[in-house]
């Protein structure tokens, strides 16, 4: 469609007559009408008063289509492509970690309580912690959104990692040395990462909250 069409289609949809288009922009009526029909094109300082007769931007006189209205329906796409991205994979950590614990419960009850044979015990046990694992590596590899988290957020997240790391460290060795249990205290790794999960959940709800 040329500008001149575009013209004439939206002085119509309008309903303005030639001569008001005219009195609008201090032209003569024969001007409107050779702009219409292609015989010449609207000078450069009657394209701006001309976009504001009809309401549109100059990108869409001249292109066709509103660049910014395209501009701003794709980042309001990415941004909900972004919540909904973090929405999924802190659902994904959620579902990993509430798994852990099920595995931690099953084996504190399972051989104790139950009195299963602890080789199948440990097996389940397992089994839980794999598929837990699944879930969060998969929630985060899956959603992962290219836009990260606020740097500073980051900063402070890592900060926190590595305090508790250093902590469960110190009460790992304390109480493997107290109890020589070294082949039931690798669990407080277990225990490690979830509070880190949990940690990384928090903070990644935090976003999703600041970004709505």
């Amino acid at each position: 469609m040329t500008i001149g069409e575009k013209l004439l289609n939206l002085r119509k949809q309008k309903n303005l007559s030639q001569e008001e288009v005219a009195n609008c922009l201090n032209v003569s009526r024969q001007t409107i009408s050779k702009w219409e029909t292609d015989q010449s094109t609207p000078d450069l300082d009657k394209i701006g008063p001309l976009c504001e007769l009809f309401g549109i931007s100059a990108d869409e006189l001249i292109i066709g289509k509103s660049t910014t209205k395209s501009e701003s329906v794709n980042e309001q796409e990415n941004k909900n492509q972004f919540v909904d991205n973090r929405r999924k994979r802190a659902q994904g950590i959620g579902q990993g970690i509430l798994l852990y614990f099920v595995a931690i419960a099953w084996i504190m009850i399972s051989i104790p309580v139950m009195m299963m044979n602890p080789i199948v015990a440990s097996a389940i046990f397992l089994i839980l912690c794999g598929v837990a694992t699944y879930l969060i590596i998969y929630s985060c590899i899956i959603y992962k959104n290219k836009r990260e988290e606020i740097p500073k957020e980051n900063k402070l997240l890592k900060q926190i990692e590595n305090i508790i790391g250093v902590i469960f460290l110190i009460i790992y060795l304390l109480i493997s040395f107290m109890t020589m249990a070294w082949h039931i205290t690798w669990i407080i790794w277990i225990v490690c990462g979830l509070v880190e999960e949990i940690l990384k959940l928090i903070f990644m709800l935090k976003g999703d909250q600041n970004e709505k």
